[in-house]
């Protein structure tokens, strides 16, 4: 929201925190809201990791007012590490690493699989 373009490499490997079973049942329930009308427009529910990592971020933005709408543009989210990145320094944030979590969580890549996205 300062003005700074961030870029998401392999969000594949990102945690949510959980019980497996629990998130998948909560994920799939999701996958049921549908509509009646026209299938164009209706909810897109996103399977596949990027999507679903760039979905959950819209949630924890202000995406309705334009500096949240302007900060979303901002993010760039890739699965792997794209050629024109794999040269460049990155910065990994040390405080969101998986094994300091005390309880069970799964990959966005296993709960993109389940629900049918990669």
């Amino acid at each position: 929201m300062e003005g700074q373009e961030v870029i998401i490499l392999n969000i594949s490997k990102a945690v949510i925190s959980g019980d497996k079973k629990s998130t998948i049942a909560r994920a799939k329930v999701k996958l049921t809201t549908r509509t009646l009308a026209s299938q164009d427009k209706g909810p897109k529910h996103p399977r596949r990791p990027e999507t679903y990592a760039k979905r959950a971020l819209r949630g924890m933005l202000p995406h309705k007012i334009p500096k949240g709408k302007n900060a979303y543009k901002r993010v760039k989210i890739y699965t792997d590490i794209p050629e024109e990145y794999s040269d460049k320094q990155y910065q990994r944030i040390s405080t969101a690493d998986a094994s300091k979590l005390k309880c069970r969580y799964i990959l966005l890549e296993d709960l993109s699989r389940e629900i049918g996205g990669v």
